[in-house]
């Protein structure tokens, strides 16, 4: 594969994880009821939060020399989007 397929193809990665996490956030009930996409760029950026601790919780898994700054990370990303989920739906 060249160069340019393979940042062709990253880059399509990003963009169909940020198409799916806006879909996933709520992305057609603001343009259903009309107001504001507010709630929907929040609720993308707490699934990339909690994504980046899953993918930093999987490299702990595959790393040997900063397993613990990984697992640390990893769990302090995922209960941070633990916390903001619970904010947002009015828990806490």
């Amino acid at each position: 594969m060249n160069e340019t397929s393979s940042k062709l193809l990253t880059g399509f990665k990003y963009v169909y994880l940020v198409a799916f996490f806006a879909l996933l956030a709520g992305f057609f009930h603001p343009l259903i009821t009309n107001t504001s996409f507010d709630s929907v760029v929040v609720g993308v950026l707490v699934l990339f939060v909690g994504l980046t601790g899953g993918i930093l919780l999987y490299k702990a898994a595959t790393s040997e020399k900063r397993r613990g700054i990984f697992l640390g990370g990893g769990f302090i990303l995922m209960a941070i989007s633990l916390y903001y989920i619970f904010e947002i739906s009015g828990r806490i």
